[in-house]
């Protein structure tokens, strides 16, 4: 059965050694066979191609050969550049137009909160905390750049500054003539005038210099004075021995009702040698809007007394 197969297998080799040859001379016929046309393809891009099938950007398919998948990638890899199809290459992006015109406003927000009443006195107070800082960094300077001895005595302290503000009611008026008051009498003054000379002042519409009475524009705290000279010559002459009851008092009262409402009030006596003296009486008083207030003199002494001319009366609303 050896025997049998031996010559089997020698037939089968020079069989496929002629084979191989015949190829080869196919191979070598195929190469030296002038160029032809390159044939039209309807293969998409992306068929996979051999080395040998790629040959001076000309593209050659063989019926008989096998596609190597290696090759192919291998081909595909060291492809060249300027290969790419002209789509993928980088466009130039077109210039932006004009812009277009503006949109509509939108809504309106919703309001905001109510900021911080500033009042005139907040306004001072920071004024005078930039004032104080003012003067520490200028008194720090000097003492940096001055020796002791050179520095000033005193800087400028603004502790005690105090908001002004305009008196808008007050006055000094005088009693134009003498007032004889008989004894045992209450007389009200009436008849001023406000001095010619400079210093004394009518501030406002409360008072009434005819009638001798201020009336309370507002409803506040005012302060009252009066200087009321007295001439008690006819006391002196009279026969009578003055008695211990003999007393002047001069009074500032309210709405001329002096024992109902309280009442500005000094009580002085007759013994006095000289022929003229002065009784004072000053203090303060809350008067409702529209009050009024003036000055009466009590004559408690047997004989009558003058109020001269040029007797005070003085005024001013302090505050509400």
């Amino acid at each position: 059965m050896w025997c049998a197969a031996g010559p089997l297998a020698v037939v089968a080799a020079v069989f496929w050694t002629q084979c191989v040859l015949l190829e080869g001379v196919d191979a070598k016929k195929e190469r030296k066979r002038p160029k032809e046309a390159t044939p039209q393809h309807t293969e998409s891009f992306n068929a996979t191609l051999s080395n040998s099938e790629e040959v001076g950007g000309s593209i050659k398919v063989s019926d008989n050969q096998r596609v190597d998948p290696l090759g192919s990638w291998m081909d595909f890899v060291k492809r060249p550049v300027g290969n790419f199809p002209g789509k993928c290459r980088k466009r130039k992006r077109p210039l932006p137009g004009p812009p277009g015109p503006p949109g509509p406003p939108g809504p309106q927000g919703p309001p905001g909160s109510p900021g911080a009443e500033v009042t005139q006195e907040v306004l001072l107070q920071e004024f005078k905390d930039l004032i104080k800082e003012a003067t520490e960094r200028r008194a720090a300077a000097l003492d940096r750049t001055t020796s002791p001895s050179q520095l000033p005595t005193a800087l400028l302290t603004l502790e005690g500054m105090t908001s002004y503000r305009r008196i808008e009611e007050a006055f000094h008026c005088k009693l134009k003539g003498p007032v004889l008051v008989d004894k045992k009498t209450l007389v009200e003054l009436q008849n001023f005038q406000t001095p010619p000379a400079k210093g004394a002042f009518l501030r406002g519409t409360g008072m009434d210099q005819s009638t001798g009475r201020f009336t309370a524009p507002i409803t506040g705290i005012y302060q009252f004075s009066a200087n009321v000279h007295i001439d008690h010559n006819e006391v002196k002459r009279s026969k009578s021995q003055l008695k211990a009851r003999d007393n002047v008092r001069v009074l500032i009262c309210i709405e001329s009702l002096c024992h109902r409402y309280t009442s500005l009030e000094m009580i002085v006596g007759l013994e006095s040698n000289s022929k003229i003296f002065t009784v004072s009486v000053q203090g303060l008083l809350e008067l409702q809007a529209g009050q009024y207030t003036s000055i009466f003199v009590d004559n408690a002494a047997g004989a009558s007394i003058t109020i001269q001319n040029g007797s005070d009366f003085m005024g001013m609303l302090l505050g509400v």
